[in-house]
């Protein structure tokens, strides 16, 4: 059985992992940000919004609280910052969230409704690997659209890396100083 002190781990690891994705898609311009690249939804942004909708449906069938989207395609966010700040505030809602948690808690069946509405309940630590295993696979596909767009490597997101004290950015220092640049990709790229 994965304890408590597991779940802490992946949550931690999530949101650092993140924060290293996020940076890198920080770094592209506009019109590489939203190139389709042949990922199942469509372009690194579209990925992106994915992985911060599918964390709200799960943390709202978790505590009853929050945003709970309809659609698994929809852009949550289209500006990239508004979405980078809503992605540092759900990291840190999932490792809060995750931390409460007792190992009885974990045990035992958590009741829900699906996406369609029919009732389902799960062992909670079931859940939570399988919401920790959702992001570990977008985020391949988003390390994917990386690679592709810049030709390069792009950041590891191994969990060895991160237990071995690999450094995330501070994401709201780096988006502090992005906005400014962001606006003029954009104005360039949807210039007529």
């Amino acid at each position: 059985m994965i304890t408590q002190e597991h779940f802490k781990l992946l949550a931690a690891y999530n949101r650092w992992a993140n924060a290293r994705l996020y940076a890198a898609a920080l770094d592209l311009s506009e019109l590489s940000y939203r190139l389709h690249t042949g990922v199942y939804f469509g372009s690194l942004h579209g990925t992106l919004n994915h992985l911060l909708l599918t964390d709200r449906l799960w943390l709202k069938r978790l505590t009853g609280e929050g945003d709970l989207p309809n659609d698994l395609n929809a852009i949550l966010y289209e500006d990239r910052i508004e979405l980078t700040k809503a992605r540092i505030a759900e990291d840190n809602r999932i490792v809060e969230v995750t931390g409460k948690y007792d190992e009885t808690a974990l045990r035992g069946l958590h009741s829900y409704r699906t996406t369609s509405g029919m009732p389902q309940s799960q062992v909670l630590a079931d859940i939570l690997l399988h919401l920790f295993n959702h992001q570990t696979h977008h985020r391949g596909q988003a390390h994917a659209c990386l690679s592709i767009l810049t030709g390069g490597e792009p950041p590891s997101l191994d969990l060895l890396a991160f237990q071995r004290g690999g450094a995330a950015p501070n994401l709201e220092k780096l988006i502090a100083s992005k906005p400014a640049d962001c606006k003029k990709d954009k104005e360039r790229t949807s210039l007529p």
